[in-house]
This record gives structure tokens, sequence and C-alpha cells, in this order.
């Protein structure tokens, strides 16, 4: 797995295409937590498997699979990396037929309003973009212009009474302010703290009417 020089590369297109290219096609890789970890919260948090799912940011990760072999079965996969959206075509064209992929970037989406019913971003897409800043207590504008326009687009595409779930390590006081605001507005917001001796959060971001 080829690391990039400094981490300001994760929040770069060239770097994940270049690093897929790299990587056999079958490789996966799972940012800090598997299905198998959330299943428990997944489930409850989604109870309705016929729910349509966004996954953003879905690389070469096996949770969409997972997913899917637990019996979700409307799930749309989104990368900007259109090296890894071919080779997760290529894999799971077959077997997982329902399955769509698509090369797209989180900050604008391609889909129509309310066409989803939940959008998962799991430790990638929004993590990868604050890796421009130096300052987690103040980060840059642009830092804050995409991370903002991600939730922005995210809550456009959801249903009335659909819910983003991000999931990540970076604590509340450094996430809250990109999922809380006026580009946010109609929502509420709800953090778990999960983990023992080291904690990760899910951020439950519903659309309220």
């Amino acid at each position: 797995m080829p690391l990039p020089q400094n981490n300001k590369e994760y929040g770069t297109k060239e770097y994940w295409d270049s690093r897929y290219s790299q990587e056999a096609p079958d490789t996966s890789f799972d940012w800090f937590k598997s299905y198998a970890d959330l299943a428990t919260h997944i489930r409850l948090l989604i109870p309705d498997k016929t729910a349509r799912i966004l996954m953003l940011g879905c690389g070469n990760s096996k949770f969409s699979e997972d997913m899917w072999e637990y019996g979700y079965r409307n799930i749309v996969n989104i990368d900007y990396s259109a090296v890894v959206i071919e080779q997760m075509r290529a894999r799971h064209g077959e077997l997982r037929p329902d399955m769509e992929w698509h090369e797209m970037d989180v900050r604008a989406l391609s889909f129509e309003n309310a066409s989803f019913d939940i959008a998962i971003d799991k430790g990638r897409t929004m993590d990868a973009m604050m890796t421009s800043s130096t300052s987690v207590w103040d980060p840059p504008e642009d830092t804050i212009k995409d991370c903002t326009a991600e939730v922005s687009e995210v809550l456009r595409v959801l249903r009335p009474s659909g819910t983003f779930l991000y999931i990540t390590f970076g604590q509340p006081h450094f996430r809250r302010r990109f999922l809380t605001g006026p580009h946010s507005s109609g929502t509420r917001l709800e953090i778990k703290e999960l983990g023992e001796s080291f904690h990760y959060y899910m951020y439950v971001l519903r659309k309220v009417a």
C-alpha cells in the first residue's frame, strides 16, 4: 500500500488514482472499522433493508459488500477515483449486479434531489478533505468550504426523513462545525461515542420536518 509523502495527499484525486493503480485489483482496505464492527449500530439505524443507501468515498472497502451480503441490496457507491470505481465494478458486477458504482465528487453529486434514504461516510471522504489543514482548531477556508459542501449535497439528495451517518475518530469539538449551521438547517444531530480504550464517533444527522 503506497503511502503519501505528506498527509495532504490523502485529499487529492491524483494520490488515490496512483495508489489504486499500483494495488492488485482484488485488494481491499477498510478505514479503521469494518461492517462487522459496526453491524449492531447499522442495523438499528437502518432497519429497512430496502432503503436506498449512498456510500460516499467507497474506495475498495468491503463495507458495501458486507452490507449487501446481510441483505441491503439497494446500495449506490461513489468515489472520485475512476480507477477504483472500474476495479470495484469489475469485481462485483456478476456477483452483486444490483450494486451501482459511479465516479463522482461528494461536493457536486449528480443525483436528483430526495433520492436516497441513507448516506454513509465511513472515515474517508470528509476526513481526507481535512488533511489539507495544519490545525484542527483553525482549518482553512477551503477545508471548511469542502466539508460543508459535502454535507449540503448529502442533505440535498436525502429524502425528507433521510439520515447521514458519518463515522470517524474525529472528536465532536472538531467535527460538529461541519455538520451544523445554515448549510444543515432542518436537521437534528446525534453523536454516539463508540469503542472502549480508543474512542471513535458516529455522527447521526437526521433530516426533520
